[in-house]
C-alpha cells in the first residue's frame, strides 16, 4: 500500500518476485550468452552453471530490474490511483535471487488554498501612439529604402559607403585574413579596427594611402593583438546614400497593398505599432493579475515541480539558441557560465510558473470551468488554419486534443480574472 509522507509525497514499494523475475533473469542469460567469451566454449554456446559460475548469478540481476521495471511501475502506478504532478524517481530497496523490490516516489498536486481571487482591482494601462513613435517608424523604413548612389564629386565622407582594396602588413610581411579587394566599407559603421575608417575620410576615388594603425590589445588573433601594422588602401569608387521621398516609387518599392500616399502609410505604421503596443500591455496586464492573485495564494510547492520546469525552459532556451546557429557550450562560453549558473536563473521563474498554473488550476475548480470536446476540437481546428497545417499533424505537435482543452480552460479562466478583478 502507498505510505504518505508530507501530504502529497508518496512512497510506493514494488516487489517482482517468483516465476516473473525467473523469466527475466533466463531472458537476460540468452541475451548475455550470444556475447560472453569463456575458454573452451564457441560463443552462444556457454552453459548456464558454466556462465553463473565464473560471472555470478548477481552479473544477471540489474539487467533483469531494468526488464520488468516498466511494467511494474505502471501496474503500480495505476494501482495506486495517484496522479504525479513530477516524474517520479525509483530507487532499488533490495535485489537477490529470489526478486526485486523497488520504492517509488509520487508526487501528487499539493493542496492549494486562495483567500481571495476577486476585486483586485488591476487594470490595463491605456495605450496610446505618439506623432513622435510614428515619425520614428516612418524614418527607419526610409533608411531601410535607401539607395547608395556613385558620388560623382568630392572625397569619402562619414556615412558614405568606399569601395576599397586593402592589404595589412606587419613587420612588412602580409598576415592572414588582412586582404581584400573591392570591399564596401561603410564610414562610420567601426566594423574595421580603431583608426581604419577615419583615416579613409578624405580620400578620393583613385587615391592610394597607407594607414599606420595599431590592433587593440584584447584583439581575438593573439599574433596581432596591440601590433603595430600597415594597411595599404586603395579607393575604387564612393557611394552615398540617397534619401528617399514618399513618392510614386518608393510607395511602388514598399509593396504594400491599398498604401499609395503619406496619409495611408502613417495610418498602417499607427495601426502597426498600437497592435504591438496592446499586445505588450496585454502580457504585462495578466503577468500583473497573476501576481497579484498569487500573493493570496498558500500552497507548499514541492521541488521536482520545480526542477521539472527549470528542465523546461532550459530545453526551449537552447532550442531558442540553436535558431540563431548557438549551442550552449558556445553561450556558455562567450557568457562565462555555466549550466548550474543558467538553471540558477531560471529558478524564479520556473517556480512563478508553476505557482500560477497550480493557481489557475484552482480557480478553474472553484469557479466549474470547463470545456467540452466538441469546443476543444473547434480551437484544435482554428489553430491548425492559423498555423497553416493540418488537424491531426497540429495536434500531433501540440500534444493531443486534451493539451488543447487545457490550454483553452486556462484562458477562460484568465479570462475571468480579468472580469472579476477590473
Amino acid at each position: 500500500m502507498a505510505k504518505k509522507e508530507n501530504k502529497n509525497v508518496h512512497e510506493i514499494p514494488i516487489k517482482v518476485e517468483g516465476e516473473e523475475w525467473t523469466k527475466a533473469c533466463d531472458k537476460i542469460f540468452l541475451e548475455k550468452q550470444k556475447t560472453v567469451k569463456v575458454d573452451g566454449f564457441r560463443k552462444g554456446k556457454v552453459p548456464r552453471s558454466i556462465y553463473e559460475k565464473r560471472f555470478g548469478k548477481e552479473s544477471l540481476y540489474l539487467d533483469a530490474a531494468n526488464l520488468v521495471l516498466p511494467e511494474a511501475y505502471e501496474k503500480a502506478l495505476k494501482e495506486s490511483k495517484l496522479e504525479p504532478v513530477a516524474q517520479p524517481t525509483i530507487d532499488i530497496k533490495s535485489i537477490g535471487e529470489n526478486g526485486v523490490e523497488f520504492l517509488m516516489k509520487v508526487i501528487t498536486k499539493p493542496e492549494v488554498t486562495i483567500k481571495k481571487y476577486k476585486g483586485l482591482k488591476i487594470k490595463p494601462e491605456k495605450v496610446e501612439v505618439t506623432d513622435e513613435e510614428i515619425n520614428h517608424e516612418l524614418s527607419h523604413l526610409l533608411e531601410r529604402y535607401t539607395e547608395l548612389v556613385t558620388k560623382e564629386k568630392g572625397s569619402v565622407e562619414n556615412g558614405n559607403v568606399a569601395i576599397i582594396d586593402f592589404e595589412g602588413f606587419k613587420d612588412g610581411v602580409a598576415f592572414d585574413g588582412g586582404k581584400g579587394e573591392n570591399y564596401s566599407l561603410e564610414i562610420g559603421s567601426h566594423s574595421f579596427i580603431p583608426g581604419f575608417e577615419e583615416q579613409i575620410i578624405g580620400m578620393k576615388v583613385g587615391e592610394e594611402k597607407d594607414l599606420n594603425l595599431t590592433f587593440p590589445e584584447d584583439y581575438g588573433a593573439e599574433e596581432l593583438a596591440g601590433k603595430d601594422v600597415v594597411f595599404k588602401v586603395k579607393v575604387n569608387e564612393i557611394k552615398e546614400k540617397q534619401t528617399r521621398e514618399l513618392d510614386e516609387d518608393f510607395f511602388e518599392d514598399l509593396g504594400m497593398e491599398g498604401i499609395d500616399s503619406e496619409e495611408k502609410l502613417r495610418d498602417e505604421i499607427k495601426k502597426s505599432i498600437q497592435a504591438q503596443k496592446e499586445m505588450e500591455a496585454e502580457n504585462k496586464y495578466v503577468d500583473a493579475l497573476l501576481e497579484a492573485v498569487s500573493k493570496n495564494v498558500e500552497v507548499d510547492i514541492p521541488e521536482e515541480m520545480v526542477e521539472e520546469e527549470v528542465d523546461r525552459l532550459m530545453t526551449r532556451f537552447e532550442e531558442q539558441m540553436k535558431m540563431q546557429g548557438i549551442s550552449l557550450d558556445v553561450y556558455y562560453q562567450f557568457t562565462g557560465s555555466s549550466e548550474k549558473d543558467l538553471k540558477a536563473q531560471m529558478e524564479k521563474e520556473a517556480y512563478n510558473n508553476v505557482l500560477y498554473r497550480l493557481m489557475l488550476e484552482e480557480v478553474k475548480v472553484l469557479e466549474e470551468v470547463e470545456v467540452n470536446p466538441e469546443e476543444a476540437m473547434r480551437e484544435a481546428e482554428e489553430l491548425a488554419k492559423k498555423y497553416k497545417m493540418e488537424k491531426d499533424e497540429f495536434l500531433s505537435q501540440f500534444g493531443g486534443i486534451d493539451f488543447v482543452k487545457y490550454d483553452l480552460e486556462m484562458r477562460k479562466v484568465i479570462e475571468l480574472l480579468k472580469e472579476y478583478n477590473k
